[in-house]
């Protein structure tokens, strides 16, 4: 039995642990910067906007994660939640915790009346391919996901207007800019 619970600061440790687990399982070993002290700030301090839950197994022991945040449709009018990552520990696998974890959240996406619960799967991860089309998620057939990071978002990001000097410096400064536009 999988037992599902809002993380805590504790859970930071073991966050990032299975980060890693994840990162080596989709062969980018080598790819996590995240640190404790990061992953502290952006879910539990001031105003976070990035949650996890945590899965357990019936004796307490943590078998597996979810980090999610919202996104929002324009199309729907309403928010949605995008799972960034969903991990159970190999050794876990099979005994519920994946599904009790997409469960908890498609529960949040209900209970407030989000349109969706959407991720990313990499194309070889045929496992999890098929146990998220068992749950009754389908893929985005005709989509690609594209992204700037690096050196090619440093350059796309300080050549344009809303660059680090721009009227738009931060995620905080652009929700008070808006604000204040929408104020008048």
């Amino acid at each position: 039995m999988s037992v599902i619970r809002p993380a805590t600061p504790h859970d930071v440790p073991a966050i990032l642990r299975m980060i890693h687990e994840l990162a080596h399982y989709e062969k980018e070993p080598d790819a996590v910067r995240n640190t404790p002290e990061m992953l502290q700030h952006v879910l539990f301090g001031e105003n976070p906007r990035v949650f996890a839950a945590m899965a357990e197994n019936d004796h307490g022991d943590v078998r597996g994660f979810a980090l999610w945040f919202l996104n929002y449709s324009t199309w729907e009018g309403v928010h949605g939640i995008y799972l960034e990552d969903l991990y159970v520990s190999p050794e876990a696998r099979g005994e519920g915790h994946g599904k009790a974890l997409l469960q908890h959240l498609a529960g949040i996406a209900v209970e407030n009346g989000y349109a969706r619960v959407e991720w990313s799967v990499l194309d070889w991860n045929e496992p999890s391919i098929n146990f998220y089309r068992r749950l009754g998620a389908r893929p985005m057939d005709g989509w690609s996901t594209f992204r700037l990071t690096g050196q090619a978002l440093e350059q796309f990001g300080s050549a344009g207007q809303f660059g680090s000097a721009g009227q738009f410096g931060g995620a905080e400064q652009f929700g008070s800019a808006v604000q204040a536009t929408a104020n008048g």
